[in-house]
């Protein structure tokens, strides 16, 4: 068992980790958390190879540190490739993460691609950029995917990422979707992983913080205060607030859906139902 392994024990990007009792039982919950849900949703195939999104940010650190973790112990069986796309938004640090990578011995690939110029074009000043940069990250990370034999595109979205998106959805795309643990793309030919889909946003910020990784801030294109997301994570913190553990029983909802007590008859034969024929006189 994972849990009574030697706390000694642990892969390069774990060296220099707190001693203490509290960040031990954190780095296990992660781990153990995220081999659950890579278990739970098949993402497994031994002998592919994941591209792994490392932004700078502390969720992709997280996720970064937890799968190495996971393949060094011979539980995941695949190969991995660290990949940061620069898409050129000023003042981003370009060494940060080429020195953070190399210096820990992780295989990976830096690619420049400047979108936030086409982002700046084509948005109007003013307005939120994220949904397009998105987009074009979107792109160039499945470009990048296939040019390097990936099977795999894996991203640091955690759980309340996964809730906040369902939310979203409700409020504001009058649908009931969010972002899958595992997802074919439109081609058919990569899976978007997202192996954190357990993970509290919580637990990423005090892993990342307390390993003291040098973490990128994702506002370099400026203010993104009035973005919908913003407006509906400070919903669910204060709802949180009000009921600590209530995200939770709010994303085990997403994994306990009943189609026959929705509205959809595309999932369900509502047309059909009927009772049974009686024979009473």
């Amino acid at each position: 068992m994972l849990d009574d392994s030697d706390d000694t024990d642990i892969h390069a990007l774990f060296a220099g980790a707190p001693a203490s009792t509290e960040f031990r039982k954190l780095r296990k919950r992660l781990v153990r958390e995220t081999r659950a849900a890579i278990e739970d949703y098949g993402m497994i195939r031994p002998g592919d190879r994941w591209l792994v999104c490392l932004s700078g940010g502390k969720d992709s650190y997280t996720l970064l540190a937890v799968l190495h973790e996971l393949q060094w112990r011979g539980l995941l069986p695949v190969d991995l490739l660290a990949c940061n796309l620069d898409q050129g938004q000023p003042g981003f640090p370009a060494t940060v993460l080429p020195e953070f990578l190399t210096a820990r011995g992780i295989a990976h690939r830096i690619e420049y691609q400047d979108t936030y110029s086409i982002v700046t074009d084509k948005i109007a000043p003013g307005g939120t950029m994220c949904s397009l940069c998105s987009r074009l990250r979107r792109g160039n990370l499945y470009r990048i995917a296939r040019e390097e034999g990936c099977s795999a595109v894996v991203l640091g979205h955690h759980r309340d990422d996964i809730l906040e998106t369902f939310f979203m959805n409700l409020f504001h795309g009058g649908r009931l979707a969010t972002m899958p643990p595992k997802l074919l793309n439109e081609e058919g030919d990569l899976t978007v992983l997202r192996p954190l889909a357990y993970v509290a946003e919580a637990d990423c910020d005090r892993f990342a913080r307390a390993m003291g990784y040098p973490i990128i801030p994702c506002d370099l294109c400026g203010s993104q205060d009035g973005l919908q997301r913003v407006q509906v994570k400070q919903l669910l913190d204060a709802w949180e607030s009000r009921s600590p553990g209530r995200r939770q029983v709010m994303f085990r909802a997403l994994m306990n859906v009943r189609p026959s007590h929705l509205l959809d008859p595309a999932l369900f034969d509502f047309a059909s139902l009927f009772p049974k024929d009686s024979n009473l006189s």
